[in-house]
C-alpha cells in the first residue's frame, strides 16, 4: 500500500530529523540501553492510538496482533498464526474465540486437510483492522518521513537483526 506523504512528513523529508549519531563505540551498554529505551518509547507513542480503539471493543493487543496478521494472509492456518505470533495453542484459542463471537474472524476447513482452519477477517473485522492500521501508519509514515530512506533500511536491518535467524525466513515471507 502506498502512503500519501502529508506536508509535514514532506517537509522532514527535506529536512532530517535531528537525532545524536551514534557513537563509534556503539556497541557500549550506554548505547545498546538508548536503543532499548527508543524502541520502548517508540512503540509505546505508536500503539497508544490503536490501544484506545482496542479497549473501546474491549480488545487487547493480542487480539490487534491476530487481526493484522490475518488481514496480511487472508486464508492463514491457525498453526501458521500460532508460529507466527510465538504462542501456544491455548493462548491463540482464546484470542480466536473472543473474535470469532464479536464476528471480527470466521475459520474455514481446509480444502486439502479437513483437521487445518484457515482464517479470514469478516468485513467488520477487515474494517477494525483497517482502522487500528491507520492508527499506526501515520505515525510510522511521519517518523519514516522525519528520518529518511537511508534510516529507514538501517531501522529495518537493526530489527531484523533482533529476530532470531531461524525465524528470519517466516518474517521475510510477508513481504511477498
Amino acid at each position: 500500500m502506498t502512503v500519501p506523504i502529508s506536508a509535514a512528513a514532506a517537509q522532514a523529508a527535506v529536512s532530517p530529523l535531528k537525532v545524536t549519531p551514534a557513537s563509534p563505540l556503539f556497541l557500549r551498554e550506554d548505547e545498546i540501553r538508548r536503543g532499548i529505551e527508543l524502541l520502548y518509547f517508540g512503540y509505546t507513542s505508536m500503539i497508544r492510538g490503536a490501544d484506545a480503539i482496542l479497549e473501546a471493543q474491549g480488545l487487547g493487543r493480542a487480539h490487534h496482533r491476530s487481526l493484522y496478521f490475518i488481514a496480511r494472509r487472508p486464508g492463514l492456518s491457525v498453526g501458521e498464526l500460532i508460529s507466527l505470533l510465538g504462542v501456544t495453542k491455548q493462548s491463540l484459542g482464546r484470542v480466536l474465540n473472543d473474535l470469532g463471537n464479536r464476528e471480527l474472524v470466521e475459520q474455514r476447513v481446509g480444502v486439502t486437510d479437513r483437521r487445518q482452519r484457515l482464517l479470514t477477517l469478516t468485513a467488520s473485522g477487515a474494517a477494525l483492522e483497517a482502522r487500528l492500521f491507520t492508527e499506526l501508519e501515520r505515525s510510522m509514515a511521519r517518523a519514516y518521513g522525519e528520518a529518511g530512506q537511508q534510516a529507514v533500511s538501517g531501522f529495518w536491518a537493526v530489527l531484523m537483526g533482533l529476530v532470531p535467524p531461524a525465524d528470519r525466513p517466516q518474517v521475510e515471507a510477508l513481504q511477498g
